[in-house]
């Protein structure tokens, strides 16, 4: 039995053919429908992969990096119900970076940051339209807490304290849109006050406490400017 080669080579290229327009379509309104590849424009090689629902980007997308290794630097998973995409960034290695939920391209909700090369969370920030909001939560590699910073509408706002590695608070103060205000207190890693006041609009004011080995050493009145006294006399520290 004969093989017509002829044949067999036509059916080869109209598959290749149709495979090569199975992907980047249009639909009748002229959207974005089915699979559709991204490519860097110089290296021309594969950017990102996803599928298209008449404009809507549907299901998981992948994106690559510039290699050719093609490794996989971010997913996004879309949600068709409301229009919100979970993000996950990868280094080369394949570890996570963070990851979250976009609304509208904006970050939305509670997202993820991890330590370099490492499994251990880095951070945790809260999202509202793209702006900080709510609890900012930083630890250190070994998982302790460091820092916890409340955010409103993209400003501190709320308490903030800051850790040492053995859980000592070293700093609790408070924030105002963006600004220290309110009571302070600094301590050392060993649990001593160092010092202590109030701000008001970020500036210290009032009477200030400072400390060494936890035993008071001084008070300044931050509300009032430091006289000045001419050379060869003694400076007179103002009674508060």
């Amino acid at each position: 039995m004969k093989i017509n080669y002829q044949i067999l080579f036509c059916f080869f290229i109209l598959n290749f053919v149709s495979a090569q327009t199975d992907s980047n379509q249009l639909d009748e309104k002229g959207m974005k429908h089915g699979v559709w590849k991204g490519f860097y424009p110089e290296s021309k090689r594969p950017r990102y992969e996803g599928t298209f629902n008449h404009g809507k980007e549907t299901g998981v997308f992948n994106f690559y990096d510039d290699t050719k290794a093609k490794s996989i630097i971010a997913t996004r998973e879309f949600n068709a119900t409301d229009h919100s995409a979970y993000t996950i960034f990868y280094d080369q290695s394949k570890n996570k970076v963070s990851e979250g939920k976009e609304v509208n391209k904006l970050y939305d909700g509670q997202w993820k940051y991890y330590h370099l090369n490492s499994k251990e969370i880095m951070t945790i920030e809260n999202y509202k339209s793209g702006k900080l909001d709510g609890l900012k939560t930083i630890f250190y590699p070994n998982t302790k807490i460091a820092e916890e910073t409340n955010y409103k509408n993209g400003n501190k706002d709320g308490l903030y304290k800051k850790y040492s590695t053995t859980g000592i608070i070293l700093e609790q103060s408070n924030y105002k849109n963006g600004q220290y205000d309110g009571q302070a207190i600094y301590k050392d890693p060993l649990d001593k006050i160092v010092a202590q006041g109030k701000y008001i609009n970020g500036l210290k004011k009032g009477i200030w406490l400072f400390y060494e080995n936890g035993k008071l050493v001084s008070k300044e009145n931050m509300s009032k400017p430091a006289k000045k006294f001419k050379k060869n006399l003694n400076p007179r520290k103002e009674e508060d």
